[in-house]
């Protein structure tokens, strides 16, 4: 839990003064962007683990 909160910290520190403030919002965007793609390999890659898929 102490990891996930310090990178809760990295994470919040980083735009504090960050302008223009539009930059911010495509960051942050582009963030979950790329949370949302490793969530999806990682699912699709556990799938295949799980389902028997022939590598």
């Amino acid at each position: 839990m102490g990891t996930l909160l310090h990178f809760k910290n990295i994470y919040t520190e980083a735009f504090e003064n960050c302008k223009p403030d539009f930059v911010v919002l495509l960051l942050k965007a582009y963030f979950i962007f790329c949370v949302l793609m490793l969530t999806m390999a990682f699912y699709a890659f556990i799938y295949r683990v799980a389902t028997g898929f022939d590598f």
